[in-house]
């Protein structure tokens, strides 16, 4: 678990160096599984950890300013951190629905307008 925390620490404390900025809020990971999130004053980035199983502690990044989330994940064992997911979501935030169910958006709207 310690490698996990040095882990955590470690992505944590390069999102605050990045902001240039010193912690506003944080959060220690926790073994329960419930996702932790810490942002930087006046910093687009947000952290959120959670634990996965035993061995894995996720930490995904969120830059709102560029509209970019990044997926690491953090073996408790070794503390290696290995990158799994970048992705630009500005385009899925475009979206007005995915996978969603009944009533969706465009049904909503359909009902509202016609009152």
């Amino acid at each position: 678990m310690k490698a996990a925390v040095l882990g955590f620490v470690a992505v944590t404390g390069l999102v605050v160096l990045g902001a240039g900025a010193p912690p506003e809020r944080t959060a220690a990971p926790v073994s329960s599984g419930v996702p932790q999130a810490a942002a930087a004053a006046n910093s687009d980035l947000l952290v959120v950890s959670a634990t996965l199983g035993d061995r894995l502690q996720q930490v995904t990044v969120i830059d709102s300013k560029q509209r970019v989330m990044s997926v690491y994940q953090i073996d408790a064992q070794t503390g290696r951190i290995v990158l799994r997911s970048v992705r630009k979501i500005h385009w899925d935030l475009q979206m007005t629905e995915y996978n969603g169910e009944s009533p969706l958006p465009r049904e909503i709207q359909a009902l509202l307008e016609r009152n």
